[in-house]
């Protein structure tokens, strides 16, 4: 395959702001796409990951969050999903889902995952986040030219120089891009966290509205149009990619006038994507408070280890970009131009103190990954590379002093483990190659080198490193993190099975224990009470531990509880059990009606707890004398904080505690068979309790005599037809999150259900659900969008105005003449 710089004609003259030999737009954006994608798939084939070999890419958040969720997005594209937009019936009991969609499904690429049969949601997700990076690199090189124009003197020296001075420009731009794409945040980090890939694409479109658009006074339209887009994608990473793309506009126009037409660009654009920002924002305040950590800054060596490529480091900042760049950004030094480098050291600094760590983390250190910014780090490094180029290549000496510079940053990492022999060759490499970039602006014989350096040598180089990191991060991740086995035939049986048994909204069918993933109904189906979320809600949390529940997480991972008791207070008519789908018997339906009162109060046992929300007594406790259960009852253990193995008889269950972290959750050690044994291994703080079945079938019997005769179920909620007379307080198995109204006013608790008043004179009850600040960002974004219409107005008039008062004095002369004549 041939490769062609186009030196002279029109592809070497340049639009508005583009400098000489930018006129293929889109040919070096799509090359430092594909740049993008060969060199993940290269890394992914050498470490034989997914789809390129038998190891597989299911860590951490990625097969625990991101692929559940996205599966539910499949099923509520193709219209199969219990609950829609607003409303998850599918986990948790019932939950609102439109702050998980603003936080994990909102970006523009996610539907595409829809294209893909839902067995084959693995490839898709992983084809979406080659697409986000690849679009990543090439914003990047299509935004560099536009953020800093090339210079456009007359070059020097024989004909054409100028055409090959615009050729390596144009290609250096595509190079770099594919750097910003491949930075080790982004393939280290942010492969796993494929939401986070859209604050990488972030940072150069908001660079383009406030470095190009707002200092031009363009775009006054499509500036908070882009905003809008890239917070409604991923807020968290967008407000990141903002602060970064606010520093780069106050070292390109340190103007107050553009500082402020900025902030009201961002202001407009936040204010459209309000409808989802605030019920997010509101979906955080009422989610069961997560892990409080405190910032502690990486060591040096740890730090200057992470510039290397093939480096890996949970808890360190992935530094790396491609050799190049850091070598380019610092040649700048040594040509006495100090902007960019001030910023690069600014930028660095912030992410090792403290109070600018909470800045650019909205000021709550992370559960996890405390470097969550280092892409606008890699983004800022970049923009330097590229103002290194604009203005003409950087001598020898200027290289020089950027590669001993970049060479003694690296040498610091000789103190810290992370460092691999393979990364250290490939560093050296990239020094080296960079010093190939003076002769792409010799003439005669030497074109043709410079030629095969731009195109095949850097190139290569920044591949190789990029590819390298890639396998090196698939390897440390599977050893390193939680890992979850992938979607197989049996979770496609499994799925079959639940589907068939489904039988919605007459009874939940739960998909039971034990669990791949922390949000099994959304992969599998059914309406159980599995679920993981960054906003998983309080009330849900408590109101399940006090019933018995396991958690992983810190709470935040609410686990299946397999129990009877339970299972008639939710509803759950069908459960995976053992391989397969076991019916549990008649159970109420998901309104119930409880006698009128105050609601019952939770206390420490989950036994008691349970018997309170059913209203019966079914438990009773082992015999004094021998510490075993009546023969025929069912032996359950109550041990949260235990690990390790717990007996009876011949049964034994593993329990896996451990609090805060893990929660063991209430376990089933069988029927009692016969008299004497007892239950060993509860540890010193367990409790035990022993079931009647028949005192639980005869609880169920009673409250489905004066239940409702009938129970629809929609996206937003539940009609309930009652009986005639009905009196007491109506209870619907749903845990009682902010939203919730019924007959038009704010749903009641009952014991963390949603509950109500029940009227005698009424037929029906309708509870809806409407997320917290729906309404609120609709007031917001039709706001703003008023406001925008104003300004875009306001705009074109003063453009109309700008242009008669250019035309007024070429037409004064002819005034003065007829005036001369007279």
């Amino acid at each position: 395959m041939k490769i062609r710089i186009p030196l002279t004609g029109r592809d070497a003259r340049g639009g508005r702001g583009a400098g000489p030999g930018f006129g293929a737009r889109g040919r070096v954006p799509l090359c430092a796409g594909l740049l993008t994608v060969l060199a993940v798939c290269a890394g992914d084939a050498v470490a034989t990951t997914f789809p390129f070999g038998r190891h597989h890419r299911s860590v951490n958040d990625l097969a625990n969050q991101f692929l559940p969720f996205h599966a539910r997005l499949w099923d509520l594209l193709h219209g199969r999903a219990d609950g829609g937009v607003l409303l998850n019936w599918q986990s948790g009991w019932g939950t609102s889902f439109l702050p998980d969609l603003g936080t994990y499904l909102t970006s523009p690429f996610a539907p595409l995952v829809a294209l893909a049969p839902r067995a084959d949601l693995e490839y898709a997700l992983y084809a979406v986040t080659l697409l986000k990076m690849a679009t990543a690199a090439a914003a990047m090189a299509y935004v560099l030219p536009r953020l800093i124009p090339p210079a456009q003197g007359p070059a020097a020296g024989p004909a054409g120089e100028a055409g090959t001075r615009a050729g390596w420009q144009r290609w250096g731009a595509g190079l770099l891009g594919a750097a910003y794409g491949l930075c080790g945040w982004a393939i280290l980090e942010a492969v796993y966290n494929p939401m986070w890939l859209d604050g990488l694409i972030a940072f150069p479109l908001l660079c383009l509205v406030g470095g190009v658009w707002v200092r031009e006074r363009r775009r006054p339209l499509l500036g908070p149009l882009v905003v809008a887009l890239c917070w409604t994608a991923n807020f968290y990473t967008a407000y990141m990619a903002t602060l970064g793309a606010a520093l780069v506009l106050l070292v390109l126009a340190p103007d107050r006038r553009v500082v402020l037409r900025g902030a009201a660009t961002v202001l407009l654009g936040i204010g459209l994507a309000a409808p989802v920002l605030v019920p997010v924002f509101l979906g955080t305040r009422s989610a069961y408070p997560g892990l409080v950590r405190e910032f502690a800054p990486a060591g040096g060596a740890d730090l200057a280890a992470r510039l290397l490529p093939a480096t890996y480091g949970f808890s360190t900042p992935a530094l790396f970009v491609a050799t190049l760049v850091p070598v380019l950004a610092a040649s700048l030094v040594f040509r006495r131009r100090w902007r960019w480098p001030c910023l690069v050291a600014g930028v660095a600094l912030s992410l090792q103190w403290t109070p600018t760590h909470l800045v650019w983390h909205v000021f709550t250190t992370p559960n996890g990954s405390p470097y969550r910014q280092t892409f606008v780090l890699a983004g800022v490094l970049v923009i330097a590379a590229w103002a290194a180029l604009a203005d003409g290549l950087p001598d020898r000496r200027s290289l020089l002093g950027g590669a001993t510079l970049v060479a003694a940053l690296a040498l610091a990492a000789l103190g810290s483990g992370e460092a691999t022999v393979v990364g250290w060759a490939l560093f050296a490499a990239g020094l080296l190659s960079v010093f190939v970039l003076p002769y792409t602006s010799a003439g005669g014989v030497s074109r043709t080198y410079a030629r095969v350096a731009v195109l095949a040598l850097l190139p290569a180089v920044l591949v190789a490193q990029a590819a390298a990191t890639t396998a090196w991060g698939d390897k440390e991740r599977l050893a390193r993190l939680d890992d979850y086995r992938p979607w197989n035939a049996a979770d496609t049986r499994r799925a079959a099975a639940l589907t068939d048994a489904d039988g919605w909204p007459a009874y939940r069918t739960d998909s039971g224990r034990p669990q791949v993933t922390g949000n099994e109904p959304m992969s599998v189906g059914g309406q159980g009470g599995a679920y993981y979320s960054s906003l998983t809600p309080d009330v849900l949390t408590r109101t399940m531990a006090a019933l018995g529940a396991g958690w992983t997480s810190r709470g935040r991972n609410l686990q299946s509880l397999d129990n009877p008791v339970t299972d008639a207070l939710f509803a759950v008519g069908a459960r995976w059990r053992d391989g397969a789908v076991v019916r549990t018997g008649p159970v109420p339906p998901l309104v119930t009606v409880r006698p009128a009162g105050p609601a019952p109060r939770f206390g420490a046992s989950p036994f008691r707890n349970q018997e309170l929300l059913l209203g019966a007594r079914v438990y009773e406790p082992p015999a004094p004398a021998t510490g075993a259960c009546r023969v025929g009852t069912e032996v359950f253990l109550w041990a949260p904080d235990r690990t390790g193995p717990a007996r009876l008889g011949t049964r034994t269950v593993e329990l896996r505690g451990g609090l805060p972290k893990r929660r063991a959750a209430l376990t089933s050690l069988g029927v009692q068979r016969v008299a004497g044994p007892r239950v060993e291994g509860g540890g010193p703080g367990g409790q035990v309790a022993c079931l009647d079945h028949a005192r639980l079938r005869a609880a169920v019997t009673a409250l489905r005599a004066t239940a409702p005769t009938a129970v629809e179920v929609t996206g937003t909620g539940v009609r309930a037809t009652l009986r005639p007379g009905t009196t007491g307080t109506l209870v619907l198995s749903a845990p009682r999150i902010p939203g919730w109204t019924c007959g038009g006013r704010p749903a009641g608790a009952y014991a963390g259900l949603v509950a109500a008043p029940a009227d005698p004179a009424a037929t029906s009850l309708t509870c809806s659900f409407r997320p917290p600040g729906l309404r609120a960002g609709l007031a917001a974004a039709g706001a703003s969008l008023l406001l925008l219409t104003a300004w875009v107005v306001a705009y074109r008039r003063g453009r109309r105005g700008d242009r008669t008062g250019d035309a007024a004095p070429e037409a004064s002369p002819e005034p003065e003449a007829a005036g001369s004549a007279a």
